[in-house]
């Protein structure tokens, strides 16, 4: 029995005791079962008696009398009882949690996908680094769980799209074709320009692709090396991200938003909804009417736009697009943006709280340093993946909070020992891999028998309880943004396997027939073994079969 079936035979237990008057309420959209926190309070519990208690006018422990009554009949259910306030605590018989075994079996990798977050449509952009150098560990963090947010929304029903805005506009563009072309004089960096070995390599990108870059006119060379130099550095990004596993279904330049209108258009707009104000020769959004500390400046005094009227164009073009629900992930030092993109949603008409969803994520270090591409004392992401490797690097981002700060331990992160994280939890994949193999050659054939009753060792009940629970953890990490979710599961899996393993045998001894035992038992392992992949995959990380 799976926790939907379970689900679907308290529903019913519940609608009986409606439809024969003994409780009056309406039967809820959802009703969840959850692993019980604590051992020995059986396999499911649900709390569903306190939250029907108080519309249906009796105490929560008479709520779960009435529908322990009808459950105790299923023929799945091998005990219950009600626990504290009104918990009600389902003990599963063995051949029903065995079943379970099958069934991940054959839904393969589609097992934990869901249909938490069906009918939303989401816009998630995230890393948006500007073009004017490599990815470096400040960018890592964001791209490991920008895409496996992703991963988890896209397995919970959304209509997700991952989105990279480039940042390709303003001054900061005129300094890196400024710091291009000095680098390519042999000239010191200019002032205000980047620094680093990186701009060496564009320089010379730039002269292989125009000889004569440096006898055009100053303002020509300028543009030129801008132009090669952005086309070159983005090229990296793109290479470096789908070499780290990260695909973005659109990027989005902010000089399109200049180039073809959309700010002036965003203004208007803007003004039309009531929210614009003309002060002191500039125009103003008068976001201060939604929460944010000052009102903010869409056109200088001068005629130029600010970086704000971009930002607003630019969220109106994600609303024109299609996409009701828009997902930020910035940086730390993007705290100030937390009120005035949410000022920009409410002046667009939208609401605040369900149309705009921002998160800001902490930094993070390798060994204490303070990284910046401006200081030209960089590490890439580039060289971070080839220290370290990119399991190690996904996985170690993706097991913690956005909004806790980390710091990575490169050395730690190489080890092959069960204190890594992902290599435990890779490690127990591979195991599962060389069982079914060793089966195999043996003469295992799983489908060859198949009694779940025969899974009846106390290891292999907490086993599948932790397999049944992982629709419910791939839903719940996909509406609260928290892919640590899933990597703590997949931690807690790992060893409950590895306690099952040095415990119940799926390969018979020298002289031991092959029974249903070893057949039944190896139904188990392939599960875990799926379930172990499914969940590595929603984090972008691989599933060896051997290590």
């Amino acid at each position: 029995m799976t926790p939907e079936e379970l689900s679907a035979a308290i529903r019913a237990a519940l609608t009986a005791a409606v439809e024969t008057g003994e409780l009056s309420v309406e039967v809820p959209a959802e009703i969840r079962v959850e692993r019980p926190k604590q051992k020995g309070h059986g396999d499911w519990t649900s709390n569903l008696s306190m939250q029907l208690a108080k519309p249906a006018g009796m105490k929560p422990r008479d709520v779960a009398a009435v529908l322990a009554e009808r459950l105790r009949a299923h023929p799945g259910i091998a005990d219950l009882e009600i626990a504290g306030p009104g918990f009600i605590n389902i003990t599963l018989d063995a051949a029903s949690a065995g079943e379970l075994a099958r069934s991940i079996v054959e839904a393969g990798a589609v097992y934990g996908h869901n249909e938490a977050m069906a009918g939303h449509t989401i816009n998630i952009e995230f890393i948006s680094a500007n073009p004017t150098g490599p990815l470096h560990i400040g960018h890592t963090r964001w791209a490991a769980l920008g895409d496996a947010m992703r991963r988890l929304l896209a397995a919970s029903g959304a209509d997700v799209t991952a989105e990279y805005y480039i940042n390709d506009a303003g001054a900061q563009m005129d300094n890196f074709g400024a710091s291009i072309v000095a680098r390519a004089k042999g000239e010191p960096t200019p002032e205000g320009g980047y620094p680093g070995p990186y701009v060496d390599d564009l320089a010379a990108t730039a002269l292989r692709a125009r000889p004569d870059l440096l006898q055009l006119p100053a303002d020509e060379q300028l543009a030129t090396a801008r132009r090669l130099g952005y086309e070159a550095q983005l090229a990296d990004i793109r290479s470096t991200l789908e070499d780290f596993g990260v695909h973005f279904d659109v990027w989005f330049s902010e000089q399109t938003l200049h180039e073809g209108g959309a700010v002036e258009s965003a203004i208007a707009r803007l003004r039309e909804q009531g929210h614009v104000d003309d002060r002191d020769g500039a125009v103003w959004l008068r976001t201060t009417d939604f929460g944010d500390d000052k009102d903010r400046v869409l056109i200088r005094a001068d005629g130029v736009p600010t970086y704000f009227a971009a930002d607003a164009a630019y969220y109106l073009s994600k609303k024109d697009r299609g996409f009701p629900e828009k997902i930020y992930l910035l940086g730390a030092d993007h705290h100030g943006y937390v009120s005035r993109l949410k000022a920009i949603a409410a002046c667009a008409g939208d609401d605040p709280a369900t149309n705009i969803e921002i998160r800001i994520g902490q930094l993070v270090n390798l060994g204490g340093a303070k990284l910046s591409k401006r200081a030209g004392n960089i590490i890439e992401l580039r060289d971070l993946v080839s220290w370290i490797g990119t399991d190690a690097v996904r996985y170690s981002l993706a097991r913690y909070p956005a909004d806790s700060p980390l710091s990575l331990d490169g050395e730690e992160l190489r080890k092959q020992t069960n204190d890594n994280p992902v290599f435990y939890v890779q490690y127990a994949h591979a195991r599962t891999s060389n069982v079914a193999r060793l089966a195999a050659e043996d003469g295992v054939d799983r489908s060859a028998g198949f009694d779940p009753s025969l899974l009846s060792d106390p290891t292999e009940a907490t086993l599948l309880a932790a397999l049944g629970d992982f629709p419910r953890v791939v839903a719940h990490a996909a509406e609260l943004r928290e892919p640590h979710r899933v990597a703590r599961y997949l931690e807690d899996l790992a060893g409950h396997f590895h306690k099952w393993y040095d415990t119940c045998r799926v390969r018979p001894r020298s002289d031991e027939e092959i029974t249903d035992t070893h057949r039944t038992r190896l139904w188990l392992n392939d599960a875990t073994r799926q379930v172990l992949a499914n969940g590595l995959d929603l984090l972008g990380v691989s599933a060896p079969e051997r290590m």
